[in-house]
């Protein structure tokens, strides 16, 4: 897994930039209408989603333990889909849809660091970035109604976290790919 992930560090630092793209988006236009920000999303997650069936796939399909990717990468092309289909979903759906995609893409980031703590230094990148997701979808879950400003604000400032934290995890990949070996 750590081969394949390493060889294409620069799918992750992508997915990273496009978070903090989205994550700049959402504070600087709050007052986007909701038709709007549920697009931005779901070209996010549909991006996001297809970013990591495309790691999966360049690699060795579901051995060295990366099956978790795929199933990441589904929901969140599902998720992404969904909400374009659908722009005219209320907010309430939207929060739904955002907070469960949120939880389960966090939970097989999480499920990838566990498998990765062995072939590679600095994984708990990855497990934060999966952490943060899980703790972002519980937030919306429980605290739906806060508005689409607010909405915009929390979406914004977990998209730069979570990129922030996948282009760290991307240039460490890269540095390792480059034949530099990670301390033990």
């Amino acid at each position: 897994m750590l081969r394949v992930l390493a060889r294409n560090w620069w799918a992750l630092a992508l997915r990273g930039a496009l978070a903090i793209l989205f994550g700049i988006l959402a504070i600087v236009w709050p007052g986007l209408t909701l038709t709007a920000l549920v697009i931005l999303f779901g070209a996010y997650a549909l991006a996001d989603g297809v970013f990591a069936i495309i790691a999966f796939l360049r690699g060795d399909g579901f051995q060295e333990g990366r099956w978790p990717l795929l199933v990441e990468g589904i929901v969140g092309v599902i998720a992404g889909i969904l909400v374009i289909v659908w722009p005219g979903l209320s907010a309430l759906a939207l929060l739904f849809v955002i907070a469960g995609w949120s939880i389960v893409t966090g939970i097989f980031e999480i499920a990838a660091a566990v498998a990765l703590r062995r072939e590679i230094e600095n994984e708990w990148l990855l497990g934060l970035g999966g952490l943060v997701s899980v703790i972002f979808g519980i937030l919306i879950a429980i605290f739906p109604g806060e508005g689409a400003l607010a909405l915009a604000w929390i979406i914004g400032i977990y998209a730069i976290v979570f990129g922030v934290l996948f282009i760290g995890l991307a240039l460490r990949l890269h540095s390792i790919g480059k034949g530099h070996e990670p301390t033990s």
